[in-house]
């Protein structure tokens, strides 16, 4: 038998602390898949999945379902998201590789090999960061939009749903983002 959201909350805020790790298991993949979406790191995307679920812990008892749980829960992860966005700016640095040693130099096959492959990773990271900064410089609801929609395939009305608003307000968050998008990685790529 499947308990409905509306039941797990009900009996979560009652202090029922079974029925809340229900709702986490419910959510807690795409929840994950969301904060990666936005990070493209696994330790800072589990860092905001943590997050997250505290505040859901702290805040459902104040969750009067005016909204469907799930548009209330994606609302905070595009908080949390957003918030360790402008965190981490602020102390971005750049890791060591010490991957590779002197001793592996001395095989050319394996070494021919190892640059293909390092030449490839560098320029996913490149475009990867290219497309990173061109999503950094939307509002935050289109990268919202941008970011469910290419990223997660929602479809716009499931999108209009989580944000509370109407689908073509949706559609133009969406076709603007995409344009910027276009125009700065266009800039980008010449």
């Amino acid at each position: 038998m499947v308990i409905e959201d509306h039941d797990l909350i009900s009996r979560a805020q009652q202090g029922n602390s079974r029925a809340f790790e229900q709702l986490v298991y419910r959510y807690d993949k795409r929840v994950l898949s969301m904060a990666l979406s936005f990070t493209n790191n696994q330790d800072e995307a589990k860092d905001i999945y943590q997050e997250v679920f505290v505040r859901v812990f702290r805040a459902l008892p104040k969750f009067q379902f005016r909204s469907q749980f799930s548009t209330w829960l994606y609302r905070i992860v595009t908080n949390v998201c957003l918030t360790h966005q402008s965190r981490s700016k602020a102390h971005t640095f750049v890791g060591i590789d010490d991957e590779y040693t002197d001793e592996d130099t001395g095989r050319a096959s394996e070494t021919l090999v190892e640059e293909r492959l390092a030449d490839e990773h560098v320029v996913n990271e490149e475009i990867t960061t290219h497309v990173r900064e061109a999503m950094n410089g939307l509002s935050p609801q289109q990268r919202v939009v941008f970011t469910l929609r290419h990223y997660e395939g929602y479809k716009l009305r499931e999108i209009a749903s989580m944000m509370d608003c109407a689908e073509g307000t949706v559609k133009k968050y969406l076709f603007t983002a995409t344009e910027r998008m276009r125009d700065q990685l266009r800039v980008v790529y010449q």
